[in-house]
């Protein structure tokens, strides 16, 4: 068989065989990092290491599972060992000069959350799920979804991603662990039992909210601003804590940023299955920095939840780090 022929070319030391072996599944094993461990970067680390480990335990391969069950297993410890062993990104102190935040609704807890950029979802969910997954590929990546994975022990999160997510049999998933089938069926009923998340839209109005949000945004209007949040609408600032949720609440703090006389451009992409903008911070020089990336959580009835991000993350969107300038500044 031609996969045979390749794990022997690989044990051998080949690496375009091994290459062979692993590429088909590089996408969706960083996916299935991300969502262990909430952060881009640490998702691309941890695919490395994931990959590295196969190469080096390659000749241990026994053949019982497939590759991707196997390399799946390996990527599912080395997210747990990041878990136990590296420290997560801290939260942040607000930063941003000549403007007073108001008072937070609460603190986040999920100071590290980054986004994931859509590109890097093409061929992620090629590979059909199993028969017992629970949820939409759409909706485990989202960004609800993934926050409130967090939150969850990571041996919890792992069973319930292996389980519900992916849809792996229990005795896979037991092998994967080192565990009994018992001990996954107990940790996944705990894991449903915490888990708490808002269910992400998918309105049929979308691209018309997404069309006034530019609109309302980039022209610093609070009264058009308002008219797209829902009455429970939620926003968050990883790896700052602040957290605010409530439509005016949310809307006194956007008042703030606008009334200090900062005005905006936005150029569209898609993060975590969702509509998200690159934000440049427009200069009386005409200069357009970017201040950081915005992602969109829509509901039938207006934009659910805002989340922003910093402009670290820009440039794994292919976004730019500043615009070109403008010859004067826009009205």
């Amino acid at each position: 068989m031609a996969g045979t022929e390749l794990i022997d070319r690989a044990r051998a030391g080949d690496g375009e065989a091994f290459r062979a072996l692993t590429e088909p599944h590089r996408r969706e094993l960083q996916v299935h990092c991300y969502r262990m461990l909430g952060s881009f970067q640490d998702a691309e680390d941890a695919l490395q290491d994931t990959l590295l480990d196969a190469w080096r335990g390659l000749g241990g391969f026994d053949g019982r599972a497939s590759i991707r069950t196997w390399l799946y297993r390996i990527a599912t410890n080395r997210c747990l060992s990041a878990l136990r062993t590296a420290a997560r990104r801290p939260a942040k102190a607000w930063d941003i000069p000549g403007v007073e935040p108001p008072e937070p609704t609460r603190l986040g807890e999920v100071v590290w959350l980054e986004p994931y950029p859509d590109t890097l979802l093409e061929g992620a969910f090629a590979v059909p799920l199993g028969p017992e997954a629970r949820y939409e590929q759409s909706e485990a990546i989202s960004l609800a979804f993934v926050t409130a994975l967090q939150l969850l022990p990571p041996r919890q999160v792992a069973v319930l991603v292996l389980r519900d997510v992916l849809g792996f049999p229990a005795s896979d998933v037991a092998a994967m662990l080192d565990t009994t089938v018992d001990s996954v069926k107990s940790a996944l009923k705990r894991a449903r039992a915490g888990l708490r998340h808002r269910e992400p839209g998918n309105p049929p109005a979308g691209a018309a909210i997404v069309a006034d949000f530019v609109r309302a945004w980039e022209d610093a209007d609070i009264a058009a601003l308002v008219a797209l949040l829902t009455d429970d609408v939620f926003m968050s600032m990883p790896p700052l804590p602040l957290e605010y949720e409530g439509r005016d609440v949310v809307a006194g703090f956007c008042a703030r940023l606008f009334g200090a006389g900062r005005r905006f451009d936005l150029v569209p992409t898609r993060a975590n299955g969702q509509p998200a903008f690159g934000a440049y911070l427009r200069a009386p020089s005409g200069a357009r920095h970017g201040t950081g990336l915005y992602v969109l959580t829509l509901a039938r009835d207006g934009i659910r939840a805002m989340t922003r991000f910093e402009n670290s993350v820009l440039p794994a969107f292919g976004l730019p780090r500043s615009l070109p300038e403008v010859s004067r500044r826009r009205t």
